[in-house]
């Protein structure tokens, strides 16, 4: 009896063992995988692909964009990326400087460096941004990684305000 004993232990534990192992094995994937995702969504912007780039959101998803209020949900992300896309001059490329998964396996993050030149809306002047950028991801039952949290932050100052004209001398 204290055979068995001792075998179903050593057995428990290998099974535990082989568990943790399995996680720790998928780490190296899911950061390839994630890696691969913004790959292609970096080509996705060059495409001006709109379906695709909205694609990479999950449903629940924000973006918070520089001087922009935060964008909640898969359809206000699809508005304000069609606006951003239909500019002709609308170039954007990020970078990522690190990826890492959660230890579970179903949350991952990237944080890195953008660049992206648009054109005004208003002065019809190109803005030349860049900054940096971390995106927090969730894996899907399906494998796949999308973006819950998508988050840019501009190193270019704000433009300076306007100067307040001279009060007129009666």
């Amino acid at each position: 009896m204290k055979r068995f004993a001792a075998l179903a232990g050593a057995t428990l534990f290998a099974l535990m063992t082989a568990g943790c192992n399995q996680i720790a094995n998928t780490h190296d994937a899911d950061v390839q995988a994630i890696k691969d995702v913004e790959t292609q969504w970096n080509q996705d912007y060059v495409a001006k692909d709109l379906d695709k780039l909205v694609g990479h959101y999950a449903d629940d998803a924000v973006l918070m964009a520089p001087g922009e209020a935060a964008t909640v949900g898969k359809d206000a992300i699809r508005n304000a990326l069609k606006q951003m896309v239909s500019d002709p001059t609308m170039s954007l490329k990020f970078q990522a400087t690190k990826v890492d998964t959660s230890s579970s396996g179903d949350m991952g993050y990237s944080y890195g460096t953008y660049t992206l030149t648009l054109t005004d809306p208003q002065s019809k002047q190109l803005i030349n941004d860049h900054g940096n950028y971390v995106t927090v991801y969730r894996k899907g039952a399906d494998g796949t990684w999308k973006a819950v949290s998508d988050i840019a932050s501009s190193a270019v100052p704000p433009p300076a305000p306007a100067p307040v004209p001279a009060a007129k001398k009666h």
